[in-house]
């Protein structure tokens, strides 16, 4: 029995994807299995764990609890395309500057957060850092590392813009 699809068009990393679309398939296999995207993971497959994430239009989502369906007619962004875009540059220098890369499985998803704080919370504490990415499970660093690479970024761009440290 094949399983029911219905057509979808949505952008993955400024390239149009107009497909048939299983309409039980999450986003995150969809990015992996279908289009060889792999550098979002699948960890605990009910939202908890944040090594899924992607963005849609501009939002961190858990890609194993979005389907696949629901990006028509979206913007959808994974690891690879922010990369390649360079928009995580200044993030994954101070991740390997702090040690904060250990495994590597849970990157993809905390790079992503990490990325929404440093727009969306530019003056965040190290508490508050640690509590932005409370949702992002990580076995191997402690979190330490991850909080000190976010608040160095954060540092960084509070004193390029001539605001007090």
């Amino acid at each position: 029995m094949s399983e029911h699809c219905m057509h979808a068009q949505f952008t993955v990393n400024g390239e149009t994807v107009d497909a048939q679309v299983p309409v039980r398939m999450h986003l995150v296999d969809y990015l992996r299995d279908e289009l060889g995207l792999t550098g979002s993971h699948l960890g605990c497959e009910h939202g908890v764990c944040g090594a899924c994430q992607v963005m849609v239009d501009g939002q961190v989502v858990r890609g194993c609890l979005t389907l696949a369906i629901q990006a028509n007619g979206k913007q959808v962004q994974t690891i690879e395309g922010l990369t390649e875009s360079r928009e995580l540059q200044q993030l994954q220098a101070a991740f390997l500057e702090h040690n904060a890369f250990q495994c590597g499985f849970c990157s993809s998803g905390m790079l992503l957060t990490a990325l929404e704080i440093t727009k969306h919370h530019k003056k965040a504490t190290r508490e508050e850092i640690r509590e932005l990415i409370s949702g992002n499970y990580c076995r191997c660093t402690g979190y330490q590392a991850i909080v000190n690479a976010i608040e160095s970024v954060l540092v960084k761009s509070t004193s390029k813009s001539g605001a007090k440290v």
